[in-house]
């Protein structure tokens, strides 16, 4: 399960606001920097095939099977810090991050 915590919920409330058709938010992940995953977040225009559809308030968070695995439990919040606003992401499967805090790594990357 992905949830949107309340800040997050509203950004993306915004989103699709200023474009409603707009199918909603695409969360996942791709291989990157030196620990090996990364986050992916953008508005999709429509479901894929094997989406797991996650709606909360009429929102709907969309998220590929391959993704699923390393980002269930998930909870999405969108903070402001001075001039700098970002989503962030609290992920229960994470186990390690990089330095630079561009990827992390899940227990099944340590035992592979």
């Amino acid at each position: 399960m992905i949830t949107l915590a309340p800040a997050a919920l509203e950004r993306v409330r915004s989103y699709l606001a200023a474009d409603p058709g707009k199918a909603g938010l695409r969360f996942g992940v791709h291989r990157t920097g030196c620990s090996g995953w990364g986050y992916r977040i953008e508005m999709a225009d429509a479901a894929a095939p094997g989406d797991h559809d996650f709606a909360q308030q009429g929102v709907h968070v969309l998220v590929d099977a391959d993704s699923l695995a390393l980002v269930d439990g998930t909870e999405i919040d969108f903070v402001k810090q001075g001039l700098n606003e970002q989503f962030v992401f609290r992920n229960p499967n994470v186990k390690g991050e990089c330095g630079c805090g561009e990827s992390f790594t899940t227990d099944a990357d340590r035992a592979g």
